[in-house]
């Protein structure tokens, strides 16, 4: 099948879902499997050249899935995690050799460490192993964390923060060079054209793509019609900042493997 696009693409926000490995039951849901061989099926229109697994809330702290993911789906992939700020420094460098590279909080779903912990564990995993942090936060919530984390290395907010309420908040960071990724727009309540303009006019370098394929709880799924969007608003050189230079910079995976 020819790609969609001639546009080399880094997927930087997808799920797998292994009933292998242990699955969680969050806030009464437990999703329906999602392999890797769904995911590659899925995204064959697309030139992938890599991409990022995420761990989701029904996934907790458990990393044999992510390890299995990425050793099936190859050094073009990275990972990240969730993870207790009781993890050892071995463990975050064995973690690190296995192709992670970011810890997540998940403050709208749970499942990850808590908040409280939120600047002393980003610090500590940058410090130990460089990874950046990534946050699932509706942006309403975004003004009572701003001090921490401009003060943070390297910071990403998922689904282009969730609400049009919080986006002067989600700008704000976005100014002081916060990530963005522009994903889940079934999940948002607001015109995300506007919003990813926004973003680009701060800080071209600043909007990650991703499919957040399986789309788990979303009202609405991802479809092929979320990456052309991204191409009708800003372009073929500014859209290829976003579906792959910009999180090459945020990623730094260890390979690609253009198909």
């Amino acid at each position: 099948m020819s790609p969609l696009h001639n546009f080399p693409v880094f997927d930087s926000h997808f799920h797998i879902i292994d009933h292998r490995f242990p699955l969680v039951d969050n806030q009464g849901y437990r999703p329906e499997p999602f392999s890797v061989a769904d995911y590659l099926r899925r995204t064959n229109a697309y030139r992938l050249v890599g991409g990022a697994v995420v761990s989701g809330s029904f996934q907790a702290f458990d990393q044999q899935y992510l390890i299995s993911a990425l050793n099936e789906l190859g050094p073009a992939f990275v990972g990240v995690t969730q993870l207790p700020e009781t993890v050892s420094d071995e463990e975050l460098i064995n973690l690190n050799k296995a192709g992670v590279r970011a810890v997540r909080f998940n403050l709208k779903r749970g499942g990850s460490e808590k908040v409280a912990n939120l600047e002393h564990f980003a610090r500590r995993v940058y410090e130990t192993v460089g990874w950046h942090t990534e946050l699932y936060v509706d942006s309403t919530n975004l003004s009572e964390l701003h001090h921490t984390l401009i003060g943070l290395p390297a910071v990403c907010i998922d689904h282009l923060g969730l609400s049009e309420a919080g986006l002067p908040s989600l700008l704000s960071l976005v100014e002081r060079g916060v990530f963005v990724k522009a994903t889940g727009f079934g999940r948002v309540d607001f015109a995300v054209k506007s919003v990813m303009q926004k973003i680009v006019t701060i800080n071209p370098g600043a909007l990650v793509f991703g499919t957040d394929l399986p789309s788990t709880r979303a009202p609405r799924s991802y479809s092929d019609d979320d990456y052309f969007t991204v191409i009708e608003v800003f372009g073929e050189e500014m859209a290829q900042k976003v579906f792959y230079e910009n999180a090459i910079n945020l990623y730094r995976p260890d390979n690609l493997s253009v198909r």
